[in-house]
């Protein structure tokens, strides 16, 4: 296994968890294990620009889509975990009434900022922007929105760029400097699953496997668990 290289795309979203599960793994078995971090929108470019790996680790209806395209192997897919979508502020500042639809639809007004992904770019930004539009608030709060391209965009609250941010919340916990406020409320939550899949055309179909069974695996559910994920069900 120590001359196995495992190329990897995987969601931001993950990043936390996986990060440290890569390290764990490497020094178990000796595998290499290179990985790329993106968004949705990025990772998409990439493989439509051609190129390659062995694992695909995103949403599910990604990986459905990209089964559809024949880039996925049938079968091979394996849920992670689920995440949902948070809010925070600064350290510092007080906690925002996020309690309800409407008690969070007026924290947002009230703030003289507000970041979050950018739509074309994120899952979680995508959502948001379609819970301004629900909420009524989207032109009103649109001169004072920043949109990050991907990565902890929250770290624009750190730096006071931003009053509130919205993001998954595995991609606020690791962020310093800002309070996790709590989950967007109600019906205006989304609950995302990511999976792990073996893409066609992988090095060694077997290395990718094993590595997808390790993430699974105890250690797996059991980082998954520490960093905010909840056990995928079914």
């Amino acid at each position: 296994m120590s001359a196995v290289a495992i190329k990897v795309l995987s969601a931001g979203a993950v990043k936390s968890p996986v990060a440290a599960l890569v390290d764990a793994y490497a020094n178990q078995t000796g595998a290499k294990v290179e990985i790329s971090y993106g968004t949705m929108g990025l990772l998409q470019e990439k493989l439509a620009a051609g190129e390659r790996a062995d694992v695909m680790i995103a949403t599910v209806e990604v990986l459905t889509e990209l089964e559809k395209q024949g880039k996925i192997a049938p079968g091979s897919r394996a849920a992670l975990g689920e995440i949902g979508v948070g809010v925070a502020v600064r350290a510092d500042a007080p906690l925002p009434d996020i309690s309800t639809p409407e008690a969070f639809k007026q924290a947002v007004l009230k703030a003289k900022s507000i970041v979050y992904v950018d739509p074309t770019k994120g899952t979680s930004g995508k959502h948001f922007a379609g819970v301004l539009q629900r909420l009524g608030i989207a032109d009103a709060v649109k001169s004072k929105t920043v949109l990050r391209a991907g990565g902890y965009a929250l770290e624009a609250v750190a730096t006071g760029e931003a009053e509130i941010g919205v993001q998954q919340t595995s991609e606020i916990l690791p962020v310093k400097g800002i309070k996790f406020v709590g989950p967007l409320p109600g019906e205006l939550q989304k609950i995302t699953t990511y999976s792990a899949a073996i893409m066609n055309g992988a090095g060694s179909a077997e290395a990718a496997s094993a590595f997808i069974r390790y993430l699974t695996g105890k250690d797996g559910r059991a980082m998954f668990a520490a960093k905010g994920f909840a056990a995928p069900v079914g």
